[in-house]
């Protein structure tokens, strides 16, 4: 019986279409063997698929100025693909792992990635849902904290050292190598929520562990009173509204009108459940003007925009894609905050309802 390809890697970027230049978002999966994208992620056909033997890849790619984190997959046949990342990081580690595939498939050998989960195993026994619910024990729980780092308050979170302390200290692992694997399958049903840049990025996969056993690495319960202050572009004491979710991030930014293509500053406030990125006037207003659903989204930084007049923005833009293709273009105060916000809706769109 022949063997299904590994999935190597896969997530929503923005690709460039065959035929016209237009970009839009798709699911995409990396195999050792190639690149399939679909439309959306529940999709069960691919609507196209890239062979990875005989191809190469440049990164970055400098074909589309007004496009940042760009690269361009050449196969045997000499044609080009282009795919959009959301940021740096994102680009590199999706890159990196291309490479690799292709050096592989060029070599005659099978992809290997190393993981804790191929020298361990959990135990049959163990319950996700019942160890959650202990762990969020008043009593005996893991206590949440209001932890502060880079400038930014994050209000009832732990770190990933505390829970691998708990779990040994409970004895629902004999070793803290295990407890990276339970804590690792409590992230990915949604157990747990990373919180703060670090842990992020390794839940993103770009660390060798999706958990992270480091104090500096925040995370917290999905169901808990968690939101995150800082890194607001404005002076204004931005208050918790009562919605369903807990807020992930909040801030002013600048957002360009569909209509009449000008740009005003708006208060966003962006929340996990639902998964809806709400704005509102600054200037006072309980009520939202208006919310951009995030489910399925791609968000991609961009350096200019057609229709838009040099002197309305400063090119710290990003770019929303809904799940139906609506466009959404955004700026925010800094790079730094740029990426802050882009990393936030990324996880909110992948998790949030």
């Amino acid at each position: 019986m022949e063997r299904e390809p590994m999935r190597i890697r896969e997530g929503y970027l923005v690709k460039k279409g065959s035929m016209f230049n237009t970009w839009k978002p798709m699911w995409v999966v990396l195999l050792e063997d190639g690149i399939e994208f679909y439309k959306r992620k529940a999709d069960n056909s691919p609507k196209g698929m890239i062979p990875l033997k005989g191809s190469s890849i440049h990164s970055p790619c400098q074909d589309f100025g007004k496009r940042m984190f760009v690269f361009k997959l050449t196969v045997a046949k000499q044609q080009d693909h282009f795919f959009q990342a959301a940021y740096l990081e994102e680009r590199d580690a999706w890159v990196r792992d291309i490479k690799k595939a292709i050096h592989h498939i060029d070599g005659g050998q099978r992809f290997a990635r190393k993981s804790t989960r191929k020298s361990i195993r959990l135990p049959e026994t163990i319950n996700l849902s019942a160890l959650y619910l202990s762990m969020k024990d008043p009593e005996k729980g893991i206590k949440e904290l209001k932890l502060e780092k880079d400038k930014r308050v994050f209000n009832h979170c732990f770190t990933g050292t505390c829970v691998i302390d708990w779990l040994v200290s409970s004895s629902s692992i004999r070793n803290r190598k295990e407890g990276l694997l339970l804590a690792s399958s409590l992230l990915s049903e949604g157990y747990l929520q990373p919180a703060g840049d670090t842990s992020k990025a390794a839940a993103e996969g770009l660390s060798d562990t999706p958990f992270l056993d480091l104090s500096d690495a925040y995370y917290y319960f999905p169901d808990s009173g968690f939101f995150c202050e800082g890194y607001s572009s404005d002076d204004d004491v931005v208050l918790k509204e009562e919605f369903r979710g807990t807020i992930v991030k909040q801030g002013c930014l600048l957002k360009q009108g569909h209509r009449r293509k000008n740009w005003k500053v708006r208060k966003f406030v962006l929340r996990d459940d639902p998964a809806y990125l709400h704005y509102y006037d600054p200037a006072g207003g309980e009520e939202p003007l208006g919310a951009i659903h995030l489910r399925g989204c791609v968000v991609t930084a961009v350096e200019d925009m057609p229709d838009t007049k040099k002197y309305d923005v400063d090119n710290i833009l990003f770019e929303i894609i809904t799940a139906n293709e609506i466009h959404y273009y955004l700026q925010a105060a800094s790079s730094t905050e740029r990426t802050e916000w882009i990393k936030a809706i990324q996880s909110v769109a992948r998790t949030g309802k």
